[in-house]
């Protein structure tokens, strides 16, 4: 009967006290799943702003909204009196295990959303990267879908593009056609550089500016090489280079200028007599 009585003058104390968690829990509940939802959609937002892939976006606000809802819960049963020290160990020995497990995967990730904020390459560009080339189709979260000139489907592991070396020939407005073209000996060498410049200046894909090059290189084995370096803008690379060297041939030709393919004379000596 003492045991009851004393239950019941305890009972307001232990109302007010765990009430007063109580209420506090439901708080922080409730604006820690609100600060979740926040913290979501700043990142999506912010990502988008900077024109990150939807899908990358999207899958980083869920991982910030799962972050902070994780440590809203733990600090809900900590303030209702549940000891999280182990909780945290159990999330954090879960989360190593996960991590362990799905490193590959991870690094895919992360190497994506590397991808997507400091571009090293964007979709449309042609690169050269992971040991292959092609055209950037789709960069998801794991991978980057590229297809070849002959319309080959490629998909290279993120990580792969972002740990070798990314040779991005679409990143500038303008290239640079670089062609070697040779000369017979017997050919006069300013006329040559004459009917190139003419080349050069009346092709439609040559710019201005910057100023092309045009110079004797190398006296080689069988021919004269001149260097020939005009600008172009970037997708009128090839079309551009396909054209020059069939109106270079038919230049040279129409002023009877030698372009010599490799050969060897041979100079045979009487042979001794038996």
């Amino acid at each position: 009967m003492e045991n009851i009585e004393g239950l019941m003058q305890q009972a307001p104390e232990f109302i007010v006290t765990y009430g007063l968690k109580v209420v506090m829990a439901i708080v922080i509940f409730i604006i820690g799943k609100y600060l979740s939802n926040v913290a979501k959609n700043l990142t999506t937002k912010m990502m988008l702003s900077r024109k990150i892939d939807e899908t990358v976006a999207s899958f980083v606000g869920n991982l910030v909204w799962g972050v902070v809802f994780v440590f809203t819960i733990i600090a809900t049963l900590g303030q209702i009196g549940v000891q999280t020290a182990s909780l945290v160990a159990v999330l954090g020995a879960a989360g190593l295990a996960v991590g362990l497990a799905l490193q590959g995967s991870l690094s895919n990730f992360a190497s994506g959303v590397l991808m997507v904020v400091f571009r090293p390459c964007r979709v449309g560009d042609y690169v050269d990267a992971a040991g292959v080339s092609g055209t950037i189709d789709e960069i998801t979260i794991f991978s980057t879908r590229l297809l070849t000139p002959d319309n080959k489907v490629i998909v290279a592991p993120n990580s792969a593009m972002m740990n070798g070396t990314i040779t991005n020939y679409s990143a500038q407005e303008k290239r640079r056609i670089d062609m070697v073209i040779g000369v017979g000996y017997g050919a006069d060498i300013a006329q040559t550089k004459k009917i190139l410049t003419e080349v050069l200046d009346n092709n439609a894909y040559v710019l201005k500016d910057p100023a092309y090059t045009i110079a004797l290189a190398e006296l080689a084995d069988s021919s004269i090489n001149f260097v020939v370096r005009p600008w172009v803008k970037t997708p009128d690379y090839w079309g551009a280079k396909f054209e020059l060297l069939e109106q270079i041939k038919n230049a040279l030709d129409a002023a009877n200028i030698e372009i010599p393919y490799p050969q060897m004379d041979l100079h045979l000596k009487e042979m001794p007599a038996k």
